[in-house]
């Protein structure tokens, strides 16, 4: 995903109203590659012709970092250039299809950016979205250019025994003649056109697990997980997790798989998560394998989650894919919300569906809200870029995903799958927009709200920033009627000063004082219901008056959480706790738990209580817990999230200036005042959620893990502050007898973040234990990285770990669970007053930045939010951005990140 440019040169802005039709078209693409990891050699035969609806052009094609042997048009030696990176050639023919053929050599071993063809660990892998492929020969690399591929691998058959790519093999076999002793190769066809960036290949030493499956109309298929040798234990749940993803999108959309056979490969050098190539998915090793020795349960989830994503590519962003990447969300958008939708509807119960709900909307908010408000803050559908690779956002994946759910929300269910199938009618095969899909949804529901709404709904894929959603609620009780007053607002963005109103679908509900839902019922007369009733808001002000409303209620707004925007109403402790104990709504009913703690945070940080002493959670607060906790009907996993405390960065969020020591001195205050005051309550919590069987990862256990966990870090903190040591003794226990890798890192956990002397011999024997295992390994320095900061000493720890043996910079994997641990995830150790972390931050930008620069940017975001700091964290974090800014020699990707936050 990674595109290497000039840094000394100026960078371009790349901007959607630009965007022009190609002047050809690549009809089919015929690859030879001989590989050799100093120097492959690529053969390229196209057959291209031009575009009848673009004026005559040059045929301009993309490439970097390439050696160019030959170049010939229908076999004849051809004139051309190089310009600015691009092979020009003019005097091509006007009419008719022509072939051209390209040679190039390039250098994998060296590829340290991982973009294009690179080696890892002896092996070949690719990756060539967004602009990779042009890294691998000279193409029209744009991802409307959709041509059929063929390709041919050969190389070391002792060396590279598996060799791979996209489709179908249709041959494979030793080469002859002289030179080619010991030499094999595989031909592969893909039988369906896609667009150059869902190219792969892959050589090496893998084993494989194999599976044959039936789809729904008869047709065979054999699914592969391929993994280095001595990885297959660690391959089962990705098996599963592929047939289950298979099965699931068959079954919801009718979607069934496409190729006789489906690939997935891990490898540990992979700048994210995964890669949807067609039929041929390149995996990061961290989201395939997994046994219960070495994989926690959030690792089995994600693996699912992961595999489910990349499979539903296959439809929605393979054969249907983005016209240019400003429509990226078309693909990514709706395929998070295709995996989140597979992993609840894989849920038991509606009570593990809510779960994951709240777990998605906790990463939206604590990580997609702070883009919308900082100086990287784009609108889903982009309007301009520098470098794509630093639109891969969650703004993009996240925000783009509950753009769709809102979708499904107005048009319902079983209206959203015709949706799709009018989509798929329309466009398979094709490179298209966000338009066109909003469209063929709500063509499908002619009169649903999307469809009378949709030129006012597709604002959200316009508009930049999060809305902000004000409620005021007034009940009349002579008239028995409630009003609930809502006007919404977004604030500036960079480029987007003013904003329309936005459709907010608003899930509602009313809760009596007995906990039941009061009937919903209309002042236009519209028929009651109890439970909870969409209001459609369009405007920038509304009002809403129910009638026949016997008591007072409690209003619990956005149910589900329906709409992605800030809402603000003034409830009372009161108020929340009702709603905390009885609102029928999962989700409101753990908001209101997180409003009633981050209302305690913000008191406490605002009026310096914490100087005098003060404990900062009220007796009310610690009975509602208590409760929760307690509680005969919620399930363990619901416990876990209602109990545990907002996020240092989503308080930081919250307030107008932030000074990460004093929200992380108020946040541990409050987190210690849990633990001594449930200690008893915790310890039933540890005793009866303990296990009971077999290891199994599925939502009841792991949930029973969850609570489990949290229980023994707080008795862990506990006895820390009243010097008991038989708590931190029985962690030490647990982590020496658990029998898979959930249990023994909660209970290191515990041990690490309670600043217990028994951290250290854990430590030591955690990576005896497990010093073969890189995905462990990455756990173990993330750990540390991550811990709470006591006396200032993580920096210097984390120095430390920078000159472990097992620590390697050019593994991505390895360097986010050091430096991006500490800078990105753990602030009350990253902002300290000597500004030590900054220039930390600062020093390894621009080190990363000479190998990965995509992985250099991704770090540079670290600092996205320096301006609304307190100082002198606000001085110090902007004199490290101008340092690194300063340098001339920089990648456009860090470039970009760090002039956009500088900018006014």
């Amino acid at each position: 995903m990674l595109q290497l440019r000039d840094s000394n040169g100026p960078a371009a802005v790349i901007r959607r109203a630009d965007y022009s039709a190609p002047a050809f078209w690549i009809d089919s693409v015929h690859l030879t590659f001989d590989l050799d990891p100093a120097k492959t050699r690529v053969l390229n035969k196209m057959t291209l012709r031009r575009n009848p609806d673009v004026s005559v052009q040059p045929l301009r094609l993309d490439g970097e970092s390439l050696n160019l042997a030959r170049v010939l048009v229908n076999g004849q030696g051809a004139s051309f250039k190089l310009d600015g990176g691009k092979l020009v050639l003019e005097n091509l023919p006007l009419e008719g299809a022509f072939e051209l053929e390209i040679f190039t050599t390039c250098e994998p071993l060296k590829n340290t950016s991982l973009s294009g063809l690179y080696v890892s660990n002896d092996s070949f892998f690719t990756q060539c979205e967004a602009e990779g492929f042009r890294r691998i020969t000279y193409f029209l690399d744009r991802p409307d250019v959709m041509a059929n591929y063929t390709v041919t691998l050969r190389a070391d058959q002792q060396k590279y025994p598996v060799l791979l790519s996209n489709g179908n093999l249709m041959d494979s076999g030793a080469l002859e003649g002289t030179g080619n002793e010991g030499r094999h190769f595989a031909t592969w066809v893909d039988p369906h056109k896609k667009p150059c960036y869902l190219f792969a290949l892959v050589a090496g030493q893998l084993v494989c697990r194999e599976q044959r499956i039936t789809s729904r109309a008869g047709k065979e298929h054999l699914l592969q997980v391929y993994v280095r040798p001595g990885d297959m234990d660690k391959t089962e749940h990705a098996m599963h997790s592929l047939m289950a993803s298979v099965v699931w999108d068959e079954a919801r959309f009718g979607l069934a798989l496409d190729l006789e056979r489906f690939m997935i490969v891990a490898t540990s050098d992979f700048n994210m998560g995964a890669m949807e190539n067609k039929g041929l998915n390149i995996f990061n090793t961290k989201y395939v394998l997994a046994n219960q020795a070495t994989a926690t349960d959030a690792d089995f989830s994600n693996i699912e989650s992961v595999v489910g994503h990349e499979y539903f590519h296959n439809w929605t962003g393979n054969r249907i894919t983005c016209r240019d990447w400003f429509q990226l969300s078309l693909k990514e958008g709706l395929t998070v919300f295709r995996d989140q939708e597979f992993s609840m509807d894989l849920c038991a119960d509606a009570s593990a569906r809510a779960v994951k709900r709240i777990e998605d909307v906790r990463v939206l908010r604590t990580a997609q809200f702070p883009e919308d408000a900082g100086p990287m803050a784009h609108p889903v559908r982009p309007d301009s870029y520098i470098e794509i690779n630093n639109f891969y956002t969650v703004t993009i994946y996240e925000k783009g995903a509950e753009v769709v759910r809102m979708m499904q929300t107005l048009v319902g269910r079983a209206g959203f799958a015709k949706g799709i199938s009018l989509y798929f009618a329309r466009h398979d095969g094709s490179a298209v927009t966000c338009d066109d899909f909003a469209q063929a949804i709500a063509d499908a529901n002619p009169d649903s709200a999307l469809s009378k709404l949709l030129p006012q709904f597709k604002r959200w894929y316009s508009q930049a920033g999060t809305p902000r959603l004000q409620a005021k609620g007034s009940y009349d009780a002579a008239a028995q009627t409630y009003t609930l007053n809502l006007s919404q607002s977004c604030a500036a963005t960079p480029g987007q000063e003013a904003k329309e109103p936005f459709v907010i679908p608003v899930s509602l509900g009313l809760v009596g004082s007995s906990g039941a839902d009061l009937p919903l019922q209309l002042q236009d007369g519209s028929t009651s219901e109890r439970g909870s009733r969409l209001l459609v808001m369009t405007q920038a002000d509304e009002s809403i008056t129910f009638v026949n409303v016997a008591e007072e209620p409690v209003p619990s707004i956005l149910r589900g959480f329906s709409a992605p925007v800030l809402l603000d109403f003034d409830y009372s402790d009161a108020q929340l706790l009702t709603l905390l104990a009885f609102d029928p709504d999962p989700f409101n009913r753990w908001e209101a738990g997180q409003r009633l703690a981050l209302r305690s945070a913000i008191q406490l940080i605002a009026d310096d209580a914490l100087l005098t002493g003060a404990t900062p959670l009220n007796d009310a607060y610690i009975e509602a817990m208590r409760s929760v906790l307690r509680h005969p009907a919620l399930d363990a996993a619901f416990k876990e999230l209602v109990l545990t405390l907002p996020s240092e960065i989503y308080i930081a969020e919250q307030l107008e200036v932030a000074d990460p020591q004093r929200i992380h001195a108020v946040r541990e205050a409050m987190r210690a005042q849990l633990a001594s005051a449930l200690a008893a309550d915790w310890q039933w919590a540890f005793e009866a959620h303990a296990p009971n069987g077999a290891y199994r990862p599925d939502t009841v256990s792991s949930g029973r893990r969850a609570l489990t966990g949290l229980a023994l870090t707080q008795l862990c903190l506990a006895a820390r502050d009243s010097g008991d040591s038989v708590w931190p003794g029985k962690a030490y226990q647990r982590f020496k007898d658990a029998d898979n890798m959930t249990d023994r890192f909660n209970a290191l956990t515990a041990l690490v973040n309670s600043g217990h002397a028994l951290a250290t011999p854990a430590l030591a024997q955690f990576h005896t234990l497990f010093k073969n295992e890189e995905l462990v390994l990455d756990k173990w320095f993330a750990l540390q990285a991550g811990s709470c900061d006591r006396g200032g000493q993580v920096l210097p720890a984390v120095r430390q770990l920078l000159k472990h043996p097992d620590f390697n910079l050019r593994n991505p994997n390895r360097a986010r669970s050091v430096i991006f641990s500490y800078c990105s995830a753990n602030p009350g150790a990253f902002h300290r007053a000597d500004a030590a972390g900054y220039v930390f931050w600062s020093e390894r930008v621009l080190e990363l930045d000479r190998i990965n620069p995509q992985v250099a940017a991704r770090l540079a975001r670290a600092l996205d939010r320096w301006k609304k700091l307190a100082e002198p964290y606000r001085s110090s974090a902007r004199q490290a951005i101008e340092r690194v800014a300063d340098k001339l020699e920089l990648s456009n990707d860090v470039r970009e990140v760090v002039s956009r936050a500088l900018a006014d």
